[in-house]
């Protein structure tokens, strides 16, 4: 094993309800075989003004307080006198009674492709005073609240604070490149410069693979293909991990990962809030907007609760009033289990077959700014789609969908056995004929296996235990403008010019030197940058025509290239490199060998 650059190996979860920090020492060395263990840490949050205690969960909720509460002085932490931003679980509570000023889902917004991601636009409809702040912005606050937290308790020796610890950060699989490199801008405003991503569906297998030591050999073996059903607060999750063997050694490769779909807990909260208000609403007690966000975030807080106490039936639910009087006073009604079972079990996990597909529907004109959530809210016909199109682009096709031999859950929706019991059942109704049933392999602490999970890569990494191979888990592309005749009122026809094929892995430099290319210097030009999750067999330099079916953008570029020395509009001839960072971003570098030039592209994430 190599030996530790630092002493403590650190995994954060950055998750749409909560985040979590565990950590390891490597200082303590393990009994004979036995992993090292995993700690969580306790993070200090504002339980109610004036007082602070330490919970395992930070919940991803920033409260954006008056002046007047901020000059109350029981917004503070040890480490932050003005009280400005405050994250946590009373910021979860305060943000259900005031959501103007409540900050929520960030995470869902840093892959938000048709916002500026960069800009202060949360909360969105802000009260008056509120000064909003943006996506990334939202993510360092929760990534400098745990280094604050931390310094100020486990880091206060030297080279003991987190800012110079191995730090592995969890994102969902689904995130493209430019949310990945928003991810690490937002860790290095934290003062969190180096760190290292991961994805969540494999954190979660490798918190199952801590907690099973050698005995996951036994459980699983050569040919078998887990399926990680990541279900989380914004994100659904689909990763596909294939088992194998070489020189008698089981090995370990990801297959593929799902498309970005957002649908998780806030669409299950939100449904359930919906159902609440119909009834209030058919009892005489029509909600405002403000009224219903404020059920929204109350319902949250009781579906939570009944998830994880099996023994509650129901949870009361306090919506404040408007104004004064009797018909301004508050309204109670409750959630009860029943409700939450049998909303979830048919409007999130209907029975399906394998060839049902999500539902798609005709989109309007004009609408709302807002998180672009998935239509279909059935996550069992998006698990359909997903197997089926594997098969697919994997070459087969014939062979039909691929039906998993292993199934690992993760998210806190599924503490609720029925939830898993069901998700089990229609795989099994789909694997019909085959020779074994799929089986659902436990183990795992559902809130706290991200981070976990996290924390044991990192000693992955320093060469403890085995590493989970697969790469890059999309192709990317740059547009490239064909040279043809120009037709009036027709713009040029782009190609995709396939840069990084799926699979490569973290560290590798792909040279494109055989083509070269006309770059435009000297004055602003766009790039446009593509992905496909169905194109695996497209290698570096191959050029698409018709690429609109299968590759889909991601995000525009758009920079100055500076060239001294040469006239402005000049087109020079270079070559394409691309690497994928340790951290697992993307950098691409043109080069001029006549010129002597060498430009790096910086993602512009204004879409």
């Amino acid at each position: 094993m190599k030996e530790p650059r630092s002493r403590f190996v650190v995994g954060i979860d950055l998750g749409t309800t909560n985040s979590v920090l565990s950590y390891i020492d490597t200082s303590q060395k393990p009994e004979g075989s036995q992993p090292q263990e995993i700690q969580i840490f306790l993070c200090p949050q504002i339980e109610a003004p004036g007082e602070v205690k330490e919970h395992r969960l930070l919940p991803s909720f920033i409260y954006l307080p008056t002046q007047q509460e901020r000059e109350g002085g029981g917004l503070v932490m040890p480490w932050d006198p003005f009280g400005e931003r405050v994250v946590g679980k009373w910021a979860r509570v305060r943000g259900a009674e005031v959501p103007g000023r409540l900050v929520s889902s960030a995470k869902s917004w840093l892959c938000h492709r048709g916002v500026d991601r960069t800009a202060p636009i949360l909360p969105l409809d802000a009260a008056p005073d509120c000064q909003k702040i943006s996506p990334v912005v939202a993510t360092a606050t929760y990534l400098r609240h745990f280094k604050s937290a931390w310094n100020y308790g486990l880091g206060k020796k030297a080279g003991e604070m987190l800012e110079d610890q191995d730090v592995y950060i969890t994102i969902p699989a689904s995130f493209d490149a430019v949310a990945r490199d928003l991810t690490v801008k937002a860790a290095a405003s934290a003062g969190l410069a180096d760190v290292v991503l991961l994805e969540e569906p494999q954190a979660a297998f490798y918190a199952w693979l801590h907690r099973q030591g050698e005995e996951w050999k036994k459980q699983v073996e050569p040919g078998d293909v887990i399926l990680v059903v990541d279900v989380g607060g914004g994100t659904s999750d689909f990763s596909l991990i294939q088992v194998s063997a070489q020189d008698n050694q089981l090995m370990l490769e990801r297959l593929a990962v799902g498309e970005h779909l957002l649908l998780g807990g806030d669409n299950i909260d939100l449904t359930l809030t919906w159902h609440l208000a119909e009834a209030l609403k058919a009892k005489g007690q029509k909600l405002d907007q403000h009224q219903f966000q404020s059920l929204w975030n109350n319902v949250r807080l009781a579906k939570e609760k009944l998830l994880e106490d099996p023994d509650l039936e129901s949870v009361p639910v306090i919506v404040p009033g408007r104004g004064s009087g009797l018909i301004g006073g508050t309204i109670r009604t409750e959630l009860t289990r029943q409700q939450v079972v049998d909303i979830i079990l048919e409007g999130f996990f209907p029975k399906c077959a394998i060839t049902d597909m999500p539902v798609e529907r005709q989109k309007a004109g004009l609408q709302e700014l807002g998180l672009p959530y998935a239509e279909d809210t059935a996550i069992t016909r998006h698990l359909a789609k997903f197997l089926t199109s594997e098969a697919a682009s994997s070459g087969r096709a014939e062979e039909g969908p691929v039906i998993p031999s292993a199934v690992l859950f993760n998210g806190g929706v599924f503490k609720a056995q029925v939830l898993r019991d069901r998700i089990m059942a229609v795989i099994k109704s789909w694997a019909e004929g085959r020779a074994e049933e799929p089986v659902e392999l436990l183990g795992t602490d559902l809130d706290l296996a991200v981070s976990r999970g996290a924390a044991h890569f990192g000693m992955v990494q320093l060469g403890e235990g085995i590493k989970i191979r697969g790469g890059v888990p999309r192709s990317y592309y740059i547009g490239l403008e064909s040279a043809t005749l120009a037709i009036p009122g027709m713009p040029p026809r782009i190609k995709a010019l396939c840069v990084v094929p799926k699979g490569l892995e973290e560290g590798t430099v792909v040279d494109i030197p055989e083509k070269e290319f006309g770059l435009v210097v000297g004055q602003e030009v766009e790039f446009k940058f593509l992905g496909s999750n169905e194109r695996p067999e497209d290698k570096p330099g191959d050029i698409i025509d018709d690429w609109e079916d299968t590759i889909e953008p991601v995000s525009t570029l758009r920079t100055e290239l500076e060239a001294p020395g040469i006239e402005p509009g000049t087109i020079i001839p270079v070559t394409l490199q691309a690497r994928v960072t340790e951290v697992g971003t993307l950098a691409i570098s043109l080069v001029s060998k006549d010129k002597d030039l060498k430009f790096d592209l910086e993602f512009d994430v204004r879409n």
